[in-house]
């Protein structure tokens, strides 16, 4: 028989925007406020290479059931890249791989090239990344010498700009689809300049809908237990870009029990067209689902994407 999950008293619901400094692996965030926080059912959505900062969305207890909802959003970041050298994790991390001269580079070339991101469609997985094969991370592979599959992958770039460019530093900001490696963006700046380029530092401003100002550090966070669950955001207000809806106790029960509910009965007065998503709450206020329109048999009607109920 398999070991049940520990459950703590001190269990919180609802999403955590962590402000995660540079050094630890986003794991190594979760294990911190796992640990001393005792907020055994945990996870984050999104996850932040070591060297990066930033917005980190963890969700705890009920909240970890958003997973799917708050995955696959747009992030912003800022960083700064070194042109002139390469290293195998194309960040300052790794080991140095190749160095060249850029007496021929100027910074003109270098913000042409961050305005080119603009343009790409897709990009190379880092061997060194999460990425699987054959169910087996790539940088595992890496790390034991191993061959790891050239890996492509699509990616949306927006607003891609360069923010100051003093060589070989150049400072930059992105939009991008969530998933696209920023390293990667940097590696292949440098290939494209000839010279190599390494990223060398990164902030995720943003992993929508939440914000870098709205995040909590993680030192003030674990120093302060008795204000840590004012810190968190309710898991009914956890998806502020969804519709919220407040329905009756005979409706709430129904919902529990797989009714699908007609919009007309729930939204009589907006328009509301297939594939729309809403939280639904109970007469307390507290989440009771996540749903979505769907026509079937003529009808438009709300449909259950995932209970929320304990």
């Amino acid at each position: 028989m398999g070991r049940k999950p520990k459950i703590s008293p001190f269990q919180k619901h609802g999403v955590l925007v962590l402000n995660k400094p540079s050094g630890p692996t986003s794991t190594d965030c979760l294990n911190s406020i796992k640990r001393e926080l005792k907020q055994y059912k945990i996870g984050h959505a999104g996850t932040l290479d070591p060297l990066a900062e930033g917005v980190l969305l963890v969700m705890l207890g009920q909240a970890t059931k958003l997973g799917p909802y708050l995955l696959g959003h747009d992030k912003v970041y800022t960083g700064s890249l070194s042109i002139g050298r390469t290293t195998d994790t194309y960040d300052i991390q790794g080991t140095e791989t190749s160095t060249r001269d850029i007496s021929e580079i100027t910074e003109k070339m270098v913000e042409n090239e961050i305005l080119h991101w603009n343009d790409l469609t897709s990009q190379e997985v880092p061997a060194y990344s999460a990425a699987k094969h054959k169910g087996k991370p790539l940088y595992e592979l890496a790390r034991k010498g191993e061959e790891t599959p050239v890996k492509i992958k699509s990616i949306e770039i927006f607003d891609a700009e360069p923010l100051e460019v003093t060589l070989p530093l150049a400072r930059f900001r992105v939009g991008c689809s969530a998933g696209t490696y920023i390293r990667s963006l940097v590696h292949s700046l440098g290939s494209r300049l000839g010279c190599g380029a390494v990223m060398e530092s990164l902030r995720r401003e943003e992993s929508r809908p939440y914000r870098l100002s709205e995040a909590h550090n993680l030192d003030e966070v674990l120093a302060d237990p008795e204000g840590f669950e004012a810190r968190i955001i309710p898991l009914a207000d956890a998806l502020p870009h969804w519709h919220r809806f407040t329905v009756s106790e005979d409706m709430s029960i129904a919902i529990r029990n797989g009714t699908r509910i007609p919009v007309k009965d729930i939204a009589a007065d907006q328009e509301i067209i297939e594939g729309e998503r809403a939280m639904f709450l109970d007469t307390d206020g507290t989440a009771l689902a996540l749903m979505e329109t769907k026509q079937i048999d003529g009808k438009l009607l709300w449909v259950i994407l995932r209970g929320l109920w304990g």
